[in-house]
């Protein structure tokens, strides 16, 4: 099976993003404050089984997940969109 990985981080982002709104949602209505963590948990939560992960290195997806998480907080994401 050949993995096209622009559709996959493209497709990460976008459950990123879901998932970012969501949490920030919950947080806003809860009070309670959310981490990065957070939101990494709800995305982890919501892949299907066999979603793709790194598999050389020491980069987990949830660390993939996190620096996603921190770059759309940040802004860092859309910088050359």
């Amino acid at each position: 099976m050949t993995i096209d990985y622009t559709v996959l981080v493209r497709d990460l982002i976008a459950r990123t993003e879901e998932a970012m709104t969501t949490v920030a949602h919950l947080a806003v209505d809860s009070g309670v404050t959310f981490t990065v963590e957070d939101v990494v948990d709800a995305v982890e939560r919501a892949l299907p089984v066999g979603y793709p992960a790194p598999t050389t290195g020491s980069v987990t997806r949830r660390d993939v997940i996190a620096q996603m998480a921190q770059d759309i907080l940040s802004g860092k994401m859309y910088d050359d969109a």
